[in-house]
Parts: C-alpha cells; sequence; structure tokens
C-alpha cells in the first residue's frame, strides 16, 4: 500500500518489553473493536461554581512563525480576560531539529507576555526535541519545568502525568513508574499528556501499541484526560472506556484532520485548549487565533 503522507514508525526494539513496536500507526476510520464510546453529557447552562483550577493546553508550538505569534496572541488575550498560571505544552517545543540556541524566538518572545505575568509552562519532550541531545538540554531548560523525561505535578484537585512518547523511551520502566504514580494517587481529576496521540484522526492516525499499553491504565485507574500534539490539529473524543482524549496541535501550523466514530469535534485550526477544572467536572474550549470558541465539551468526575 502506498501512502501520500508520512507513516509514523515505532521501533521494533521496544518489542523486548513487550509493546509490539512494529508496523505503523494508521488511521482509525471505523469502529474501533474493544472500545466503549459514550457521548459527553453536555448541559445547555452548566450549573455554575467555584472553579478549583483554569489551565490551557497547546503543541507542535516551535517554530517562531506567524502562527505560533498568532496562538501565542490568543492565549495572551484569553489569560487578561480568564487569569491561568499553567500551561501544558505538549511537545515539539523546538523545531526543526531541538536546538535550544532557538529558544529565543520559539519560546521566550512569543510567550513574554504570559511568562512576565508567572505563568507556568510544564513542557513535555516530543520527536523534534529529541533530536539534539536526545532533549537533555531542554529538561534542563528552567521554563520548561520539566521534573524528568517524564513526571508527574499536582495543581490543587488536578494530578498530571507527563509522559515521553518517543520511540526511543524508556518504556519498561516508565510504564512501571506510571501504574505506580496512578495507583497512589488520591487526585480526583487524573490528567495524563505527551506527545503523541491514541485516538487521532489525522494524518498519522490512532495508535494500536497506545491504545494497547496505556487505555487499560486509563480506565483502571479512572483517567479522565489525555492531552497531546503531533497531529497539527484539534479534536476531542467522546468518552472512550472513561477517557477523553484532546488533540491541541495547532499551536503553530495545521494539516488536515477527519472524523472517526469516536470523535466528538475536530478542526483544522490554529488554536489553543483551555479547561475549567469544577469539583464534579472539567469544560473544555476550544479556542482559535480570532478569539473565538468554536467548541466547548464537558467531562464529568465520573466519566466512565
Amino acid at each position: 500500500m502506498k501512502f501520500k503522507r508520512r507513516q509514523f514508525l515505532f521501533l521494533s526494539s521496544l518489542s523486548t518489553i513487550g509493546l509490539g513496536f512494529i508496523g505503523c500507526v494508521t488511521r482509525q476510520a471505523g469502529k474501533t473493536p474493544g472500545i466503549d464510546v459514550s457521548k459527553a453529557a453536555t448541559p445547555p447552562n452548566p450549573a455554575k461554581n467555584n472553579s478549583l483550577l483554569r489551565f490551557v493546553s497547546v503543541a507542535d508550538t516551535g517554530t517562531g512563525d506567524q502562527g505560533q505569534y498568532a496562538v501565542a496572541k490568543a492565549m495572551t488575550n484569553y489569560h487578561s480576560k480568564n487569569p491561568y498560571d499553567l500551561v501544558v505544552l505538549a511537545g515539539d517545543n523546538i523545531y526543526t531539529n531541538g536546538e535550544m540556541e532557538k529558544i529565543g524566538a520559539v519560546f521566550e518572545r512569543p510567550y513574554a507576555p504570559l511568562l512576565k505575568q508567572g505563568v507556568k509552562f510544564q513542557a513535555a519532550l516530543g520527536n523534534h526535541d529529541i533530536r539534539t541531545a536526545n532533549g537533555d538540554l531542554q529538561l534542563k531548560y528552567l521554563n520548561f519545568n520539566m521534573k524528568g523525561r517524564y513526571y508527574t505535578f499536582q495543581r490543587d484537585h488536578a494530578q498530571f502525568f507527563v509522559l515521553d512518547t518517543n520511540t526511543n523511551a524508556d518504556w519498561q520502566k516508565q510504564l512501571k513508574w506510571l501504574e505506580q504514580e496512578l495507583s497512589t494517587s488520591k487526585a480526583p481529576w487524573k490528567i495524563v499528556y505527551g506527545h503523541h496521540p491514541v485516538y487521532a484522526s489525522g494524518v498519522y492516525g490512532s495508535n494500536p501499541t497506545f491504545i494497547k499499553n496505556f487505555t487499560p491504565l486509563f480506565q483502571k485507574y479512572g483517567v479522565q484526560l489525555y492531552i497531546n500534539g503531533h497531529e497539527h490539529h484539534y479534536e476531542r473524543t467522546r468518552s472512550i472506556n472513561g477517557t477523553t482524549y484532546l488533540i491541541c496541535g495547532g499551536g503553530a501550523g495545521t494539516r488536515p484532520v477527519g472524523r472517526s466514530e469516536w470523535t466528538e469535534y475536530s478542526a483544522e485550526k490554529l488554536s489553543f485548549a483551555a479547561y475549567e477544572v469544577y469539583a464534579d467536572r472539567i469544560e473544555i474550549s476550544g479556542i482559535g487565533t480570532d478569539n473565538s470558541v468554536f467548541d466547548k465539551g464537558v467531562i464529568q468526575l465520573k466519566s466512565a
């Protein structure tokens, strides 16, 4: 079969840990066996109460070009009206090869207004980031706030679990760590993020190996949300076995996206995602460079 677009290959060396990274990630077009898809209930006027946490996410940002600055400006505009102090930065932070000498153009200048106001970026490593020194220089960069190649941190009632989803990751050690951290977490909200998708309807499509290895852990330990980039579009799934999957890879450029049977909303848009965390729900907004909200979704605390 001849593909018109790039395939995302996972190295067979990972087979030693039973992950089966042989073959390519394929686009999911029809019904996916073994998953329970339920449409999240979205009340027309959800009862308002005190927000516990507000944060935003964006990925595939580090170009330093007009698209990135447009999204950064929209993020700054949103902050001026809805203050937040956390940005989930889901990889490919520096194009094209993770060169730290570009950090001013691709990070510090675009997000200067947010950085000056104390907004904290928590980064994950993307596939472009590891092309220089395997991403080690980014790990040391203070404004990315990375505690390691994978790490966890907590904000109020939410605990975040940040993954290294690259092909050369230490998967045996990382999956053991993830299960240990999830099993001991007392946080009512569990949010996992990394660069590569689990479910996606874009150029690379869904990742069968990640579906096999991540989703049972997410279901077992009640992970309500997985955030990623790599696909340069916006896509929000319905609840799949209790987890919503959110792609926010339109941080600087876009590529086409379709729909799958589990897709709730998808769009080829320069954009970021914003999240309002309440005691009983997370409200998600997809926001474009015109500052308009083009998608709204709700994740219930008990979404399984």
